[in-house]
Parts: C-alpha cells; structure tokens; sequence
C-alpha cells in the first residue's frame, strides 16, 4: 500500500466517524491552557482537570500567578507529576509572560517555546489548539500511533514524526488530525495490547497487516 493511500484511508475514516475531536484537557482561555499544559507533560489529562478548577480560581491572570511563589503554586499541584519543577515553570511562564508579552499569549511556536515549561510539543498544542493554526504535536500517542499504523515508517524522533505528519496531511486537518491520533491513542491503539478488533483503521494499518 502506496503511503498516500495509507494517509487518504485513514484520514477518510477518521473524517467521517469522528468528526469532532478536541482536547480533553479543561479550560476556559488561552492562559488556562498554558497552565494546563505545563501541568499535562507526563501526567494525565484526567489528574490535571482535577486540580485545575481551584487552580484557575486562585490564579486567574498572569498577573496574579506571577505574584506568587513556586511554593504557594506547589500546595493547588502537589498530586501531579513533577510538582516541584512545574510550579516553578508556572511562575516563571507568568513572568515572562508579563514581561516579554504584556500578559497575552503568544500564537507563534517558537516564541511560545521560549516560555518555562514549554517546549515544542506543548507550543504546537497552544498554537494548533487556542490559534487552529496547522501545528502537529507529538506526544506519546501521536509517535506511537503514527508510527504503528504506519504514517510515518519508524520515525526516530517526534520531530521527524511532525514533519512526516505535517507533509502528508492537508494544512487544514493538520490541527483535528493531532486530535484523533492522541485519543485513538489513549482509548484504541493503547501502548502495550492495541485493540485492533474494535479498531476502524484496520484495512489501512501497517501493524495489522503484519500480524495476519
């Protein structure tokens, strides 16, 4: 099977049986996102929505957040990953937000990037998800996801998946298809036993191909 039919298959399947996709993760503006953002890198969206709300209510601007102290921001994160590093990026990034940005949130990836906290992957999601610009993010799902069914053929890095992605896939899916690759990722084609039974993508993927 020729790669754009792989591509035209998929995203064919994925267009017509799911056609809203967006991210799980709760917020109401673009500086929810950034804080909810930095609080998801290896942690699950289900732990962050949890804490979020208290979070939001104490520190409703960049203004407020940037006020603080990491050990104040500690006590309302303490149950996530990494607690101690990311209150203190949540401080910083609402410094630097206030300081280099005059409090509004960056559209463009790499000054996004420049932010405590933020690094490629989580400034594609800003920008893909707050801005719909055509931003792929790789995270665990979209590496192993595309990989396995074969989008992007043992890519080594999830830069090297980006750019696969990005190429491949029309500039106005890009945004949704970053979407339907993590929550295909975190419900279907999970890591260790893929549900490939129940799994729509069959006749395009690469790893159910082999396994017959």
């Amino acid at each position: 099977m020729k790669k754009e039919e792989r591509y035209n298959g998929v995203l064919s399947w994925f267009k017509e049986n799911v056609p809203v996709a967006e991210t799980e993760l709760h917020y109401e503006n673009p500086f929810h996102l950034l804080i909810a953002v930095i609080l998801s890198a290896q942690c699950t969206d289900k732990r962050v929505n949890m804490i979020t709300p208290a979070l939001f209510e104490a520190f409703p601007t960049p203004e407020v957040l940037a006020a603080s102290s990491p050990e104040v921001v500690y006590e309302y994160i303490k149950s996530v990953s990494y607690p101690n590093n990311k209150a203190k990026h949540l401080v910083g990034m609402a410094q630097m937000l206030l300081k280099e940005f005059n409090g509004v949130v960056p559209s463009d990836v790499d000054e996004l990037q420049k932010l405590p906290g933020i690094g490629r992957k989580t400034a594609n999601v800003i920008a893909s998800v707050v801005f719909n610009k055509p931003a792929m993010a790789v995270d665990t799902h979209v590496f192993r996801v595309a990989n396995r069914i074969g989008l992007t053929a043992n890519s080594k890095t999830p830069l090297e998946t980006e750019k696969t992605l990005i190429k491949y896939i029309p500039e106005e899916l890009v945004a949704i298809t970053h979407h339907w690759l993590i929550l295909h990722g975190r419900y279907t084609c999970v890591a260790r036993k893929p549900k490939c039974e129940a799994c729509g993508l069959a006749p395009w993927c690469k790893y159910v191909q082999k396994s017959k």
